[in-house]
């Protein structure tokens, strides 16, 4: 055989698989959060989220919205540097992100029911 005919029948059949694929996956919520941050964020956002008073102070403040604070939590950068992921119980990760072109951090206690917001605040004044 041809290596033209064995290139057209692989190219055939790629495209085929391709499209079955596409079929399948179609709508679905499919990804693949593998690295530690991914993995972290996706598990923070799968539960609710409560605020502290003083989160609820500077939220209120900063006329933030929830949609806001989920959107930074989900498109931030957890800083295990500085996160205290060592804890039996619940975890504390330091989440970064910018808002309105300044420099945020973000302080979540993570456990196994429900993430808590305990800090809030703006990194360069």
């Amino acid at each position: 055989m041809k290596f033209i005919h064995r290139l057209g029948y692989y190219l055939g059949g790629f495209s085929i698989g391709l499209i079955l694929l596409l079929f399948f996956l179609n709508g679905k919520d499919a990804s693949c959060d593998y690295g530690p941050n991914a993995r972290t964020i996706k598990n923070i956002n799968s539960k609710p989220i409560n605020f502290t008073n003083k989160a609820s102070k500077f939220i209120n403040i900063e006329q933030i919205d929830t949609v806001t604070v989920r959107n930074l939590i989900k498109f931030g950068n957890v800083n295990f540097s500085k996160s205290k992921t060592k804890l039996d119980s619940c975890k504390v990760y330091l989440i970064e992100n910018t808002y309105k072109e300044r420099e945020m951090e973000l302080k979540m206690k993570n456990c196994d029911s429900i993430a808590t917001l305990l800090d809030i605040y703006y990194t360069n004044i």
